[in-house]
């Protein structure tokens, strides 16, 4: 049972990295920004879903798996939402929380696998939980900068 929960994570997870690039890559209109982010949405449900469900099989070694799972999964639903019922400000909730939750499961997927990479796996551990963070913030930012000065209404 447990493989069935770690290869859908493993297949879910490699969804939403690719379906979350594709939403960041294209325009910012209905069609593929939203196809995309509906399936990086749906991805990301079985991916928490699947992370919580091994952590408290393997809680010892995979605790961390709870939290990064809850935390980057309220970033996605955070972000999802604020698109699908456009309250006040909806626009920098969505963009915070989708870019927040993608740099989640990308810190997530280096923690995990970075063990198995040479050179990388003598560095601290500590550093690959912080980078994805250092460097995917300031990118929020400018995207938030470039959307909350446009003129033009973004219809996502």
């Amino acid at each position: 049972m447990f493989t069935l929960f770690l290869l859908t994570h493993i297949l879910t997870g490699f969804v939403c990295l690719i379906s979350g690039i594709i939403a960041m890559a294209a325009r910012k209109k209905r069609g593929t920004h939203t196809l995309s982010g509906e399936i990086y949405h749906g991805a990301y449900v079985l991916v928490f879903i699947t992370s919580v469900v091994m952590s408290i099989i393997h809680w010892e070694e995979s605790a961390y798996l709870f939290y990064i799972g809850t935390f980057s999964y309220a970033l996605a639903l955070l972000g999802y939402l604020s698109a699908k019922f456009k309250w006040k400000n909806w626009l920098g909730s969505h963009i915070g929380g989708m870019l927040g939750s993608y740099i989640g499961i990308v810190t997530a997927t280096i923690v995990v696998n970075i063990s198995k990479i040479p050179v990388l796996n003598e560095l601290p551990v500590l550093i690959f939980w912080f980078l994805p963070t250092i460097m995917g913030t300031p990118f929020i930012i400018r995207i938030g900068r470039k959307y909350k000065t446009s003129k033009k209404r973004v219809s996502i």
